[in-house]
Formats: structure tokens, C-alpha cells, sequence
């Protein structure tokens, strides 16, 4: 069955993360106008929507994430003018501009939660308050033993209005109580402000939290996250996103992706499926395969065998009804090369390796500023240059456990995890601070600019940023690789991951075979794939043309071919 067309299917995403990606006025923090100056970079890419991380007004306690106006731009990123100016030069460009909706939580410094702490009658129920209790001891406690994604209680006490209230992040987000009916209504109608100034969609920040079971009980406390199973995917969150799609949403030509902790294929079908309020969903489960027993603040070995059955299950069970969201990096991920590939003797082969895996899968792909780049990890050297709260806050957990002497017994484990991996500035040359910025930066810069940087890359066709280029106009071109089939040729297989995607047209039947060597060795072996004729689209090595019956793959190697009968 054939696909329904859509063009958010068709499309290839780009992320920018405002604050890394260019300062144009030299206070060491990325802004609007920088992300003008740049935008031919992007387009030159070939991909059609922008996905533009917070630049709402914000403390920035959560780089954004902590919203105190969603009308209004932060002053660091510029003015609203700065942000229309934007629109409009990617809507010349022929992209698309998607932007973050974040509406689980805002900042406490949002009017809504001074007035509630204060208990003004009108917003009294904006957010989720309780009282808490006393232990043996009769020392107060939390109302139950819900935790941060954060670390820590997932709740704060507030001294001015005498009660303490919910925040699933950081004790400056506090979450909205979406049982009240005015929230919704408020909600609702900033997203329709957002929509009726001409933006092409939303990301949804952790949208599947929005629903809190009734009456806040206990948690499982040996669970991944104490308490997720109160607080994800809630009872009242479909009727929630069914009510925003129905009165906002749907009256809109737009594309809405939900960021979904702990997403499964089934409640990806609910929400995300023909008939459900969003058109896909971000999950996570590919991103765990490093975590040593389960935990994120731990580094363990991945096999190759484990990405292919989460790849499949989710490539087969979207297949008849729903649509992946495709991704390896993001602003809260590592650097893709440093996880899953060789960023020491092959960055270049594997970072294209990684590149084609997303561009030749079903589903919509999503590409992270500096992805195409192969940008790396940086070093994390004291606990002074990390910017990250959720690292700080987790570090600092880690240096309280027994047998820790200090920031050197957990430096690597937070190192590879923080989320400042994604952040460091984006390297646009070999000048200092690479190209991001005259100033100082708010965040180092990764020492290796100077041998990765874009203004190298573009001139140079066998580079990263060509590989990519050329992939995207491959996907493009060829409604195979969007809509068709997908089938796992080697399941078992250690080190070469082998699939074929393929599309029954009234012209006949296109096939391509998309062959993947995650390894530093080589392997021989003969892939179980009958055919006339094959031609090799792309391959990060320089091949004239190689025989997809009895494959001898150099490390990292990645190759694309079209299939005939």
C-alpha cells in the first residue's frame, strides 16, 4: 500500500539551534540576524523546512525551554522584526519555517505563574500545586516521589504561596495544569497567533506529558523516570490533542512533529496515524542503545543487531499507518559520529555512513546543524565549561556517590552524555572561535574547528556537506526512497546492515538496496538480494561501479544502488 502524499513526508529538516549557530553582533551568543547571513548554507543543502529551537522570550535558566512570553522574542536573539525578516527570507528560499512549541511547562517568570503563586483568582489553577506532608521525623516532604527528568524532586516548594508545585524539568518549570479550561484556551490561541504570522508547523516539546494521572499518586521507584507511568501518555492526553488539531490545527496547511519520551509503535499509531492529531513523533529508543543496564548517565557498548530490530519495528509497524520522524542528532543528543561511528580514523567515512541511514530509510528525515559537517564530541574538561543544567545537575548526583574523589572519576560519562555536545557553536571556519562569532562565546568552541569546518567542506565534492547534497537530491528525486517498502536483508548480521526499499508504480517497480558496514574492518559476503541489473547511486569510497551480489566493504563504508529485474 502506497502512502498517502504529503509534502512534510517529502521534505528533509534542518535544525537550528539559535543560540550555536551565528552571532551577527559580537556578544558571543547566536541571533536571528546570524541565522539570515547564513541561510544560503542551509538551502544549498537541499532541504525544504527549517526547524528553529526557542527564541521566545526567556530567563534562559533551560536555553529557551523556560518560556516567560511566547509572543515576544528573547532581546539576545533580536526583535520581532529580526524574526518576520527570517520568515520571510527561508520563505524566499522555497523552505519552510517549523517552530518549538513548548507548553508543558513554562518559566516561572512567566505572568501566568506570578499570578498564580500569588493566587490570583483568574489564574489561581494555571499550574499543578499541592501540599505536601511530613515523614516520620515531621520534616516536610513532597507531595509524592515523582522525579525531574533533571534529578532531583519533581517538586519545588514556594514560599510565597505556601504549597509546593509540580516541575517534570528544572525547579524553573514549573508544568501547566492542562485539566483547566482556560489553560487549553490560552495554549490554543498562541499557537493560532504563531500560525496566522505564516510559520509552516511545530515541534512539541515533550507533548506526551501534558496529562497527569488523577490524584498524583506514588511512582514505581526502581522505574526508568519515578513516576512516568503517571505522567506520560495520561488519560486525557489524546482528547487534549485531538481538541488542538480539531480547533487550530486543521485549519492550517502544516506540519506538527511531538517530541514523545518513552514512544512505542503502537502509541505512536494512536497519536500519529492517519486518523491521530499529529503527523509523527520523535522516539528514543535507537538513542538508549549506548546506556549501560538502562541508565543515561552511563556509557555501555551498542550492537549493530539491536539498531536493526528497533529499525525495523518501527519501519513495519508504521508501515500501513503512520510516519517515522527520522533522526540521529538533535540539541539534546551527542554528536552522532562520536556514539555511533569512528570520529578518530574514520569521522569522514562514518559520518556519511550515518548520513545515508537516515536519508534512505521511510519517513521524514531530520538533520542537526553541524550533522553535515560530521561534527564531533567536544572535551569537557572541568565542570566549569559545561553549560548544560541537566549535566550539571546529574554530575554532581554522580560526584555524591561513594568512591567518586572528583570531577575526573565521572568526567567521561558526563563528557559523552551532555547535551553541550550538540551545543557547541557551529564551525563555519578555520578563523577564531570558528566563524561564530567576534566575541567571546557563550559556550566553548570544539578545538577541532580547524580541521572541520564548513567553509573547507563545501568547495571540496568528496566532503561531508557534498555527500549529503547529493543524498538529499537523490531522496528527491526518486519516490522510492520516500514512499516505498523496506525490507531487512541481514537482521543477525554483526557488522553490515543491508535493506531494500521499493515502489510498485503504473511505470513498473523501483527498486534500491542500501548496503551499511558499521565496522573499522572489512567484510566479504554475499547479500541474499536477486537482480538484472544494479547501479551504484552513491558510496562514501570511490568506486567506478561494485557488484551488490558478493560485497567487499571497506570500514564505514555506505553504498546505494538501483535495482532492476
Amino acid at each position: 500500500m502506497t502512502a498517502e502524499r504529503a509534502w512534510w513526508k517529502e521534505a528533509v529538516v534542518y535544525q537550528i539551534y539559535p543560540w550555536s549557530f551565528n552571532d551577527s553582533d559580537g556578544d558571543g551568543i547566536g541571533d536571528l540576524q546570524g541565522i539570515i547571513e547564513r541561510l544560503d548554507h542551509v538551502a544549498d543543502l537541499g532541504v525544504d523546512v527549517i526547524w528553529l529551537n526557542p527564541v521566545y522570550e526567556s530567563p534562559q535558566k533551560d536555553n529557551g525551554y523556560d518560556i516567560s512570553d511566547y509572543r515576544a522574542i528573547h532581546e539576545e536573539f533580536g526583535t520581532m522584526a529580526d524574526w518576520e525578516a527570517l520568515l520571510e527570507e527561508v520563505h524566499d528560499r522555497d523552505m519552510r519555517l517549523v517552530m518549538d512549541l513548548v507548553v508543558n511547562h513554562t518559566s516561572d517568570q512567566h505572568e501566568w505563574f506570578l499570578r498564580s503563586r500569588q493566587r490570583d483568582p483568574e489564574y489561581e489553577d494555571y499550574y499543578i500545586w499541592r501540599e505536601g506532608g511530613t515523614d516520620e521525623n515531621g520534616d516536610p516532604v513532597p507531595p509524592n516521589n515523582w522525579e525531574s527528568f533533571f534529578g532531583g524532586s519533581a517538586w519545588e516548594y514556594d514560599e510565597e504561596r505556601g504549597e509546593y508545585f509540580l516541575h517534570l524539568y528544572d525547579t524553573s518549570q514549573p508544568d501547566l495544569n492542562w485539566r483547566n479550561d482556560a489553560v487549553r484556551q490560552d495554549v490554543f490561541d498562541t499557537i493560532e497567533w504563531w500560525l496566522e504570522k505564516g510559520i509552516d508547523g511545530f515541534r512539541m516539546d515533550v507533548i506526551n506529558l501534558l496529562s497527569k494521572v488523577e490524584g498524583l499518586p506514588d511512582g514505581d521507584p526502581d522505574g526508568e523516570w519515578v513516576g512516568s507511568e503517571h505522567f506520560i501518555n495520561g488519560p486525557e492526553l489524546s482528547s487534549y490533542l485531538t481538541a488542538l488539531d480539531e480547533e487550530v490545527l486543521s485549519n492550517y496547511d502544516v506540519m506538527t512533529v511531538g517530541e514523545m519520551p518513552q514512544l512505542t509503535v503502537e502509541s505512536a499509531r494512536e497519536y500519529s496515524g492517519a486518523d491521530g492529531p499529529l503527523d509523527m513523533a520523535f522516539h528514543f529508543q535507537h538513542t538508549k542503545l549506548d546506556y549501560a543496564d538502562g541508565k543515561r548517565w552511563s556509557v555501555g557498548d551498542w550492537s549493530l543487531p539491536e539498531l536493526k530490530r528497533i529499525t525495523d519495528r518501527w519501519q513495519d509497524g508504521l508501515a500501513e499507518d503512520g510516519w517515522n520522524a527520522l533522526y540521529w542528532e538533535n540539541h539534546d543528543q551527542p554528536r552522532s559520529v562520536s556514539r555511533y561511528g569512528d570520529p578518530d580514523e574514520y569521522r569522514r567515512e562514518s559520518a556519511k555512513l550515518l548520513g545515508t541511514f537516515i536519508l534512505t530509510l521511510r519517513g521524514t528525515p531530520y538533520i542537526y546543524q553541524g550533522q553535515e559537517l560530521g561534527m564531533t564530541n567536544a572535551d569537557w574538561d572541568t565542570m566549569d565549561d559545561l553549560r548544560d543544567v541537566d549535566a550539571v545537575n546529574h554530575a554532581r548526583e554522580l560526584l555524591d556517590r561513594d568512591g567518586v574523589d572528583g570531577y575526573d572519576d565521572v568526567r567521561d560519562v558526563v563528557g559523552y552524555r551532555t547535551r553541550d555536545n550538540a551545543r557547541t557553536p557551529m564551525q563555519w571556519d578555520d578563523s577564531p572561535n570558528a566563524g561564530f562569532t567576534d566575541g567571546d562565546p557563550w559556550i566553548q568552541v570544539n578545538s577541532n574547528y580547524t580541521e572541520i569546518n564548513a567553509a573547507d567542506q563545501r568547495p571540496d565534492e568528496g566532503s561531508v556537506y557534498n555527500y549529503y547534497r547529493r543524498l538529499i537530491r537523490l531522496r528527491s528525486d526518486r519516490d522510492v526512497l520516500v514512499y516505498g517498502d523496506y525490507t531487512d536483508l541481514l537482521p543477525d548480521h554483526e557488522s553490515v546492515f543491508a535493506y531494500t526499499r521499493s515502489l510498485s508504480t503504473d511505470a513498473g517497480t523501483e527498486r534500491v538496496l542500501v548496503v551499511l558496514h558499521f565496522d573499522d574492518g572489512t567484510d566479504t559476503l554475499d547479500l541474499p538480494i536477486e537482480y538484472g541489473d544494479a547501479t551504484l547511486l552513491e558510496c562514501n569510497y570511490d568506486h567506478d561501479d561494485a557488484d551488490p551480489g558478493t560485497v567487499t566493504l571497506a570500514p564505514y563504508e555506505a553504498r546505494v544502488y538501483e535495482l532492476s529485474d
